[in-house]
C-alpha cells in the first residue's frame, strides 16, 4: 500500500513562502503521477498542481498558477510544492495523492495533510 506522508506546512504572513513536501513510499514512485490538493475550512478539497511520472508535464489550478511551483525528486520518493506570493485564501490542508489521467485522486485514502495558514 502507498504510503504519504506531507510536511512543510506552518503560519506565514500574506506575501510570504512555503515549501511542501510529500514523500511517498510503497510503490516505485518514479512511475506515478503526482498531485497536490488543498481542503479549506467549510470547503470540498480541491486540485491544486499535478506533475507526470517524468517530471516535466506540469498543471497548476487557475487560482495558483504562477504563484506555485510543482516539483520532485526520484531519488528521494519526494515530491514538492514551492509556494510564492502566498494569500489568506491559500490557507488550507493540504495533502499529496496519486494522480489518474484527468487529474483526480487515484488513492481513495488521504495522508494527514499539513495545514498552511497565511495572515493578512
Amino acid at each position: 500500500q502507498v504510503q504519504l506522508v506531507e510536511t512543510g506546512g506552518g503560519l506565514v504572513q500574506a506575501g510570504g513562502s512555503l515549501r511542501l513536501s510529500c514523500v511517498v513510499s510503497g510503490r516505485s514512485f518514479s512511475t506515478l503521477g503526482m498531485g497536490w490538493f488543498r481542503q479549506a475550512p467549510g470547503k470540498a478539497r480541491e486540485f491544486v498542481a499535478g506533475i507526470s511520472w517524468s517530471g516535466p508535464s506540469k498543471y497548476n489550478a487557475d487560482s495558483v498558477k504562477g504563484r506555485f511551483t510543482i516539483s520532485r525528486d526520484n531519488a528521494k520518493n519526494t515530491v514538492y510544492l514551492q509556494m510564492n506570493s502566498l494569500k489568506p485564501e491559500d490557507t488550507a490542508v493540504y495533502y499529496c495523492n496519486v494522480l489518474r489521467g484527468d487529474y483526480a485522486p487515484k488513492l481513495d485514502y488521504w495522508g494527514k495533510g499539513t495545514l498552511v495558514t497565511v495572515s493578512s
